[in-house]
């Protein structure tokens, strides 16, 4: 087994982080642009932190190319607010487009051909081609550096949920109709149609 130290360039660090955190779902974050237009970009580094208050996070590194916060994250700490879509077999080309680097104020909804809709509770407008839309108020922000490579963690707390009744069965999302995908290392993408159960030694379970 191999050893490496952390404190060399953050491409080697990034590196194992995007090799071993593997599949990692995609939150696709909508927010709004000081002049009113709309923002959408996809991040991999996220997930649910709390059921009650329902909170969740994703992490957005500081851009390479400018050394500065990404466009969401300016949004996010002016408004205050972010809508949090989904990546699935059905949009995520799309959604990869909108990763692309515009110039601000450009509209990633229409350049990657996506379908802006009104939210009921923030100003961000929801992804049409998701399935499932969470509303959220920014909650936190930890920075853990300011120089490229060095990441944020912001927090929002989900004031409403939206769910494409075609994706649902006996109540609950089912991961079938879903469909989601995640990101792997490099290029590598990864489905949900390939999974296994086993039993959890709790004595009781939320969900089944």
């Amino acid at each position: 087994m191999k050893t490496y130290q952390t404190t060399g360039p953050f491409a080697e660090n990034y590196k194992f982080l995007i090799g071993s955190i593997i599949p990692r779902p995609i939150a696709v974050v909508s927010t709004r642009n000081i002049d009113g237009s709309n923002n959408l970009a996809p991040f991999s580094f996220f997930t649910a932190v709390s059921a009650a208050p329902m909170i969740v996070a994703f992490c957005p590194l500081i851009r390479t190319s400018t050394g500065e916060f990404k466009d969401t994250v300016k949004n996010i700490l002016r408004e205050k607010e972010f809508v949090l879509n989904f990546c699935t077999e059905h949009n995520y080309a799309r959604v990869n487009l909108a990763s692309s680097e515009l110039p601000y104020g450009e509209d990633e909804f229409s350049f990657a051909g996506l379908t802006p809709v009104d939210s009921q509770l923030v100003g961000a407008k929801r992804l049409k081609e998701s399935p499932v839309h969470f509303e959220c108020e920014f909650r936190d922000m930890l920075c853990y550096g300011k120089t490229p490579g060095s990441g944020s963690l912001i927090t929002g707390e989900v004031k409403l949920v939206h769910v494409d009744e075609a994706v649902m069965k006996d109540g609950k999302i089912s991961t079938d109709l879903f469909k989601a995908v995640g990101r792997g290392a490099g290029n590598d993408w990864f489905r949900t149609d390939s999974r296994f159960e086993v039993e959890r030694l709790m004595k009781a379970q939320i969900q089944k």
